[in-house]
């Protein structure tokens, strides 16, 4: 299940996708009442993906936020990623984060982990496939 957290990076990161790539910054406290994400968090996502170098941040009285590059090159599944870790519902077929399970018998022949494997595969494939830009046109469709 998605967390809450990874929802508001989301919207965050939507929001700066719909904003001039090489505009001004654009200000947190307008980032949060337009994504509808609480402040007090999105201090703390914004921080996460600044590390992760999806945005860029200026600070100052003109200060803000701004994508570090095209919407149409981050994807979906990239920000989760950072907020959430890997996309594998069970550590045995996590990519990034193999780990055993304590109680499989023969990981082979193991039909969750097989089950599992093509689930990750498949979030893996849409989530992946779906860039901030594609989230914005499907918005300007809707709208």
């Amino acid at each position: 299940m998605l967390t809450q957290r990874s929802r508001y990076a989301m919207r965050a990161m939507i929001y700066l996708a719909g904003q001039p790539l090489h505009g001004p910054p654009t200000p947190m406290t307008r980032i949060a009442d337009s994504a509808n994400v609480p402040r007090k968090f999105l201090e703390l996502i914004l921080a996460d993906l600044r590390e992760a170098g999806f945005i860029d941040s200026t600070r100052g009285k003109m200060g803000g936020y701004r994508l570090s590059r095209p919407a149409h090159l981050i994807s979906l599944g990239e920000i989760i990623r950072v907020i959430e870790g890997p996309l594998a519902l069970v550590s045995c077929v996590s990519r990034t984060a193999y780990r055993a399970c304590g109680d499989c018998q023969d990981e082979a022949s193991c039909a969750i982990r097989h089950a599992m494997a093509r689930v990750r595969d498949e979030t893996a494939r849409i989530l992946d496939g779906t860039s901030l830009a594609d989230t914005n046109a499907r918005d300007l469709e809707a709208a």
